[in-house]
């Protein structure tokens, strides 16, 4: 299953562990603030100001889809 910009952060790192340096390396070091439990990656990724494109796609290389 390939990882979207839809998805939640917390559903992502739950089911994929590894990507927890994507979004650190991407800037995105709060992934157990109040807002990973309901942002999407999208959203997160505009309120941080990171190519939400780009993290998608190496978000997706870590796990291998």
């Amino acid at each position: 299953m390939a990882i979207t910009k839809d998805m939640s952060i917390l559903e992502v790192v739950q089911q994929y562990p590894d990507t927890v340096d994507v979004f650190v390396n991407a800037g995105m070091g709060c992934l157990g603030c109040a807002a990973a439990h309901f942002e999407n990656i999208e959203q997160g990724a505009m309120a941080h100001g990171i190519d939400v494109d780009q993290l998608v796609k190496d978000l997706n290389t870590v796990v291998g889809a």
